[in-house]
Parts: structure tokens; C-alpha cells; sequence
């Protein structure tokens, strides 16, 4: 495969970085994906326009009325289902956020050549869909099963491997009853980007679990060793390195930049007197048990107040009342989980830049 090339900024007095290398295939990445704007945080559920979107390979091309879901492998009843028979099943919506597992990668250093995610690769949305476990259990998967393998019909080549993209679960975790085959979003039909006709949907697992465009499911009695199961979504620390699988999502805290911004550098500029700083905070499959603000660069934290989410898996806005007084700060906020674990400022470098859920902090300058 050709190395990525790179070109640096162009320099002027504007007092932007001028270091700093731009890769051509970053860019190319970053425009085909998106993340969701930070204002968008005021939302509950994010607009389905609005939410975060990575496709690995292409979009495929699916016709509706030829596409079929394939249950098969150690399964005593396989099972082929048109979109119409799954929604015959029961159906169940919920409310999840999801997070990308790459989210934060650009904010490492050095960073990994790959999708550049700030901290925008995130989104909370109610889906639609009929438990897997009904499927699963429909199809009678055999004792001797041990992981479900997913397969999307998405293929592309990657690891210099033509694949499809694939990823498993424990039998144990695919018969969860919040696993779902989803085929709605935010009470709509999925929209080709985000997995139409059918996706899977994992609460509390970072997204690239969450298979999109479905096509086959297949009980297996051995550890699946797919490429993004073995070779990608790991924490190592070399390209040789096997590391630790990414699972759930670590816990974090956003908020909306206040104020109004400066068009190329994002810092914000604000009036001085009472601000309602606000933001969103999630834990995956864990709950969020405390936010907190800090106005002063991280030198000391105050408590925000939590309201409610909507569902065990969905984030929950928090709000702190900031008297803002002329000058430049920089304002930060973190998140508590329910067994303990806060935000760093500082997360461990991983080789795929993945599960960065470093403290945000935002430049404001208040006049």
C-alpha cells in the first residue's frame, strides 16, 4: 500500500500552528465521515442528520425487495427473514447513545493515521428494532456455540485483507435483552448511511460493534479471529502488539462551547455576568454518578447538577451556573462513573488511538 502523504499548513499572521502536517488521506476520510457539532448537545435525541457517521468501506447497494438476513451455523432451525418477517417480531425501542471508539484519536500525540476524531464522533438516538434473543433463540442455537459472528455487507480492504467487516459477540452477550436488529432510527426507517435495511445495535459497547447493513448471522463454537476483531480495536501499543479488545464505552462528559466562535480557531468568545454552562455526560453500560466543572484550567472542580435520562443507556445533561469575569479562561469538565472512574486529563497512548476520553476544555475569552 502507498504511504500516506502529507502536506503542511500554509503559514500566515493569522497566529494559526504552522508545525503541524496535514495527511491527504485524513482529509479524504474526514470528509466522508462526520462528526456531530458540539451544539447539538442540546438536543436529548440527536436529529438523525445531526448524529456521528463512520462507514468503513462504501455504502452498499442494497436492493430491499432481494435483501434477506441469513441465521445459520450451530443453530438447530436456520432461519432466512425478509426485513417485512422481522418486523412481524416483537419489537422494542430505546433510547442509546453511541460512541465512536475512535472518538478522540486526533487529540493523541502522535496520532494514528486514520479517521482524525476530535471529540464530535458521538450520538443519542432512540432505535427500533426486535431483541436478538428472540431470533437467537428461534433459531435454537446449539450448547456447543460459543460467539455469534456478524457480518455486514460492507466489504473493502484493510490490513491488506478483502473483507467484509465482521465482528462477534459472546453468546452470553448477544442474548442480552437490549441487543437489538434495528430498523429504525428516531422513528424512521434507517437511512442508507447509518445500516438501512437492518443494523445491530449494542448499548454500552463502543460503535464499531454496532454491525451496520446486515446480511448474515452465524453461531460458531471458536473464538472468531476476523481482522476487526484480532487486528483492529485494540489498546496495544505497536502495530505488533495484540493488546486488550475495545469493548464498552469509558465514561465522559461534553459540553456546549458557550458564547459564540471565532471561525477558524473555534475559541469562543463570551459576555461577561451569569452563564449556564451545559453538556451531556454517559458512562456505556455503567451510570454516570457525578460532573464536574472547573473554571479555572483544572486547578479546582465544582459539582454540576444532573437531570435524568431517558433510558439506562442513554447520556444525561448536566448544568453549573459560571459568573464569567473579563479575561481568557479555560473551562473543563469530567465525569464520574459508578465504579469510580473519572476522567483523565491525560489518557494512556494507544497505537489505534482509541477510548481517548480525556477531559474537554474549551478557550473563552469573556469581554
Amino acid at each position: 500500500m502507498n504511504s500516506p502523504k502529507r502536506f503542511p499548513t500554509v503559514g500566515d499572521d493569522s497566529g494559526l500552528a504552522q508545525t503541524d502536517w496535514l495527511y491527504k488521506e485524513e482529509l479524504q476520510l474526514a470528509l466522508r465521515n462526520k462528526g456531530m457539532p458540539l451544539e447539538a448537545l442540546r438536543y436529548t435525541i440527536t436529529p438523525t442528520g445531526l448524529h456521528y457517521l463512520l462507514v468503513h468501506y462504501d455504502i452498499p447497494d442494497i436492493k430491499p425487495e432481494e435483501w434477506r438476513l441469513k441465521i445459520d451455523g450451530l443453530v438447530s432451525k436456520p432461519l432466512t427473514l425478509s426485513l417485512e418477517e422481522i418486523k412481524k417480531r416483537p419489537s422494542q425501542t430505546i433510547a442509546v447513545t453511541m460512541e465512536c471508539a475512535g472518538n478522540g484519536r486526533a487529540l493523541f500525540t502522535p496520532r494514528r493515521i486514520s479517521q482524525p476524531w476530535l471529540v464530535e464522533a458521538i450520538g443519542n438516538s432512540e432505535w427500533t428494532g426486535t431483541p436478538l434473543s428472540g431470533i437467537l433463540k428461534e433459531a435454537d442455537v446449539q450448547r456447543d456455540a460459543s460467539e455469534i459472528i456478524f457480518t455486514g455487507l460492507d466489504r473493502g480492504v484493510e490490513g491488506d485483507q478483502v473483507q467484509s467487516y465482521q465482528r462477534s459477540l459472546s453468546v452470553r452477550e448477544a442474548i442480552a435483552g437490549d441487543v437489538l436488529l434495528a430498523y429504525e432510527m428516531n422513528g424512521e426507517p434507517l437511512q442508507p448511511q447509518h445500516g438501512y435495511p437492518l443494523r445491530l445495535l449494542v448499548p454500552g459497547w463502543y460503535g464499531m460493534t454496532s454491525v451496520k447493513w446486515l446480511d448474515k448471522i452465524e453461531a460458531v463454537a471458536e473464538p472468531f479471529e476476523g481482522y476487526q476483531m484480532a487486528r483492529a480495536y485494540r489498546y496495544a501499543q505497536s502495530s505488533d502488539d495484540p493488546g486488550e479488545p475495545v469493548n464498552l464505552i469509558r465514561v465522559r462528559a461534553l459540553m456546549i462551547p458557550p458564547g459564540i466562535p471565532d471561525f477558524m480557531t473555534r475559541t469562543r468568545l463570551l459576555q461577561a455576568g451569569p452563564t449556564t454552562l451545559t453538556g451531556k455526560a454517559w458512562a456505556g453500560r455503567r451510570s454516570v454518578s457525578r460532573v464536574e466543572v472547573s473554571v479555572d484550567s483544572g486547578s479546582t472542580w465544582s459539582e454540576a447538577q444532573l437531570g435524568e435520562p431517558i433510558s439506562s443507556h442513554d447520556w444525561r445533561t448536566w448544568t453549573f451556573l459560571w459568573n464569567a469575569r473579563p479575561g481568557t479562561t479555560i473551562l473543563c469538565v469530567r465525569a464520574t462513573d459508578s465504579e469510580g472512574n473519572v476522567q483523565p486529563f491525560h489518557q494512556q497512548w494507544n497505537f489505534g488511538g482509541y477510548g481517548n476520553n480525556a477531559i474537554q476544555c474549551v478557550t473563552v475569552v469573556v469581554e
